[in-house]
């Protein structure tokens, strides 16, 4: 089991705006003195105001195989979280030297394989992957860059401590709602950014369109960027179509792009546009029916050959998805060691490998006491939280696990920090994590902040919006 979080810290939980003593912590503190000012109708009234804009908006997310309705809004908390600059800096290091590792790890097993025969990471957890893409082997691409976009899940928990949770590279997805949760509070609460200065996020789609652009192919001076979407009954529709009016792009299906000669363009009222690079939202299997599945309706036959030709930059990468798959998770530590010779400034959760027999049966032996987690699961989906978990659900992850130990990894519960919400009895303690945006192209970039994530319920420790959670404005401070 790597890393240096010991379980037993599952106990403890930091909170966010009051130390062990239940003094306010100093960054909180102009926060504490206008909450103290603010009467309570008033908090409700702004709560109220912030549902409706954001329904003015439109912002919502689709929920499958719910009968009540495919769309649903998700939760705004109008009390902020708020991160020090200091703080920031180390998880900026951290995070970029994570993509790093992980953009080095990605060219190296589509090429020379290097960390496999050196055994640090066993050949069988990549190669037999079910995200790993034999097609992109000795594919170059453009600086070397395969993922582009990663949202990184980090947690605060022990004595304050950072820990990554979770690696996103596919296409990670909640952007928007990080610079809807900014304008929104702004458009709330102007009298609180006079007290504080917050470093702003809404130039993010402005670096994202310049970090595209930037891995354009070789030699395209004026590239074309467009953005990808299997379409309106996606959950992430919303941001697809925001993010494209946002950078002033074209938002395209895949029928709306043709691939002639080995070169992507675009359909238009004034015929065929080329398109240098696609911002794709849609999963590997669907980009290319000719290479991968063929009954896809959602992608572009041809696009992997246009691909390998060099003639258009995907993002982020085809099989990207092998980084942050949760059996590899475990090893992003190793690669950070590897790849850069470096000691990682965010430590992992500890986690233990299933397919290991030691991992497996002390696993077993705590299931009541384990968070426990399918490998290519997500949404909050596919996971047992020991402790929170029914007599009959243990026995039950008991059953899936003993059947395929291989799918499955367990961590410690961890007690998530804690951060004020505004809930129905009024100011109380909710557990959060936060989704920082890593933009890697002809630099590192990341916009300062990031989308918090609170799980409402009263104890609860999942924070998707799958599952009931909601999302606040992620203030860092500029000094």
């Amino acid at each position: 089991m790597s890393g240096g979080l010991r379980p037993a810290m599952a106990t403890m939980s930091y909170d966010e705006m009051r130390d062990g003593q239940g003094r306010v912590r100093r960054h909180y503190q102009g926060f504490d003195t206008w909450l103290a000012g603010v009467p309570a109708d008033r908090l409700d009234q702004k709560r109220a105001e912030a549902d409706l804009l954001f329904r003015r908006v439109g912002i919502t997310f689709a929920v499958y195989g719910e009968e009540a309705g495919s769309e649903r809004l998700i939760p705004f908390d109008i009390v902020p979280r708020i991160i020090t600059a200091q703080e920031w800096r180390k998880l900026f290091r951290g995070l970029r030297q994570r993509v790093n590792a992980l953009n080095a790890f990605l060219s190296d097993i589509y090429h020379e394989q290097e960390i496999l025969k050196a055994g640090r990471i066993p050949p069988e957890h990549v190669l037999c992957n079910t995200q790993y893409r034999p097609e992109m082997q000795d594919i170059e691409v453009p600086e070397d860059i395969y993922a582009h976009i990663a949202g990184i899940d980090v947690v605060r928990a022990g004595e304050g401590e950072f820990y990554v949770l979770e690696d996103n590279l596919r296409v990670p997805s909640g952007v928007s709602y990080m610079l809807e949760d900014r304008k929104v509070m702004m458009r709330l609460f102007p009298e609180l950014f006079a007290r504080y200065a917050v470093e702003p996020v809404e130039h993010y789609p402005d670096i994202l369109l310049d970090n595209l652009r930037s891995v354009a192919p070789p030699g395209v001076r004026e590239p074309t960027v467009a953005l990808l979407t299997p379409g309106a009954n996606n959950s992430a529709y919303f941001e697809h179509a925001f993010l494209a009016q946002q950078m002033g792009i074209e938002l395209v299906e895949g029928q709306d792009l043709l691939v002639r000669d080995g070169f992507v363009f675009m359909r238009t009222t004034r015929g065929p546009k080329r398109v240098h690079v696609i911002y794709r939202r849609i999963d590997d299997d669907f980009l290319d029916p000719l290479a991968f599945r063929p009954d896809s309706m959602l992608g572009v036959p041809g696009l992997l050959a246009a691909y390998r030709a060099g003639h258009v930059t995907i993002a982020n990468a085809i099989g990207t998805g092998v980084a942050d798959d949760k059996s590899i998770y475990p090893y992003v530590p190793e690669m950070i060691r590897f790849y850069l010779e470096e000691e990682p400034i965010i430590d992992n959760v500890p986690t233990r490998i299933l397919r290991k027999s030691e991992d497996l049966l002390y696993t077993l032996d705590h299931l009541d006491e384990l968070v426990v987690k399918e490998v290519h699961g997500a949404g909050g989906y596919g996971m047992l939280v020991g402790p929170k978990a029914s007599s009959a659900e243990i026995e039950r992850f008991r059953t899936l696990i003993k059947a395929h130990p291989e799918r499955y990894i367990a961590q410690p519960t961890l007690a998530l920090s804690t951060c004020p919400t505004f809930v129905e009895e009024g100011i109380a303690p909710r557990h959060i994590d936060l989704r920082p945006f890593v933009l890697s192209g002809s630099d590192v970039r990341i916009v300062p902040g990031g989308l918090t994530r609170v799980a409402l319920r009263q104890g609860s420790l999942v924070v998707n919006s799958s599952q009931g959670g909601g999302t606040k404005d992620t203030w860092v401070l500029q000094r």
